[in-house]
């Protein structure tokens, strides 16, 4: 899997992706409506549903939204040491919130949607696969340098997810600022002892 397709959304879509935003912090995924992000457009609900018919359609363009905003995030991480690579993935896999946490909550509450909605399932899912690319891609140039053993990176990168996604679950349900730090070093303890190189 390559990178997921650029979007380039036009001002209005910029701005009521920043009201989604606003509003789902503000009111969370239960409470929210079209009426509470046009309050935060600053315009009438009829604006929004020119350019998204349902909720539903919304929240999916919004998904999308914070994919490209992490892809950004992530093409930050420019080294090709695939040692420090695979290290700063994880720091910005596992970095704890910083002002966001009312929309981390309402993030997990439309993953709990994902079952129920196509739309969100897809998302949730082109997130994922996006991820393990990112961290089997450094894996396997780690294996081709000889600085990893010649593991299955595609079980490697999947037991990570695992460690990630209940890290980030479990700092969200329990309000456990512990946890991501927990679950970095847990990383870095199974990455030891899985990549490690040993002498036969």
């Amino acid at each position: 899997m390559g990178e997921p397709p650029e979007r380039t959304p036009s001002d209005a879509d910029e701005e009521i992706m920043r009201a989604t935003y606003r509003a789902l912090e503000e009111h969370g995924y239960a409470d929210l409506t079209m009426k509470r992000i046009a309050e935060e457009y600053g315009k009438s609900t009829a604006a929004i549903h020119y350019h998204y018919e349902t909720k539903d359609d919304l929240l999916a363009a919004f998904l999308d939204y914070l994919l490209d905003r992490f892809v950004s995030t992530i093409h930050e991480v420019e080294t090709t040491d695939p040692e420090q690579r695979l290290e700063m993935l994880l720091d910005r896999l596992l970095a704890g919130p910083k002002d966001n946490s009312d929309l981390s909550v309402a993030m997990l509450e439309m993953r709990s949607q994902a079952p129920y909605k196509e739309a969100f399932t897809e998302r949730f899912e082109q997130n994922d696969e996006y991820v393990r690319y990112l961290l089997r891609t450094a894996i396997d140039h780690g294996i081709s340098e000889g600085v990893f053993a010649d593991v299955d990176s595609e079980h490697v990168s999947k037991t990570l997810m695992i460690i990630i996604d209940g890290a980030r679950t479990r700092s969200v349900v329990f309000e456990d600022a512990d946890t991501l730090a927990t679950a970095r070093r847990a990383a870095d303890e199974y990455l030891d002892e899985t990549l490690r190189l040993r002498d036969e």
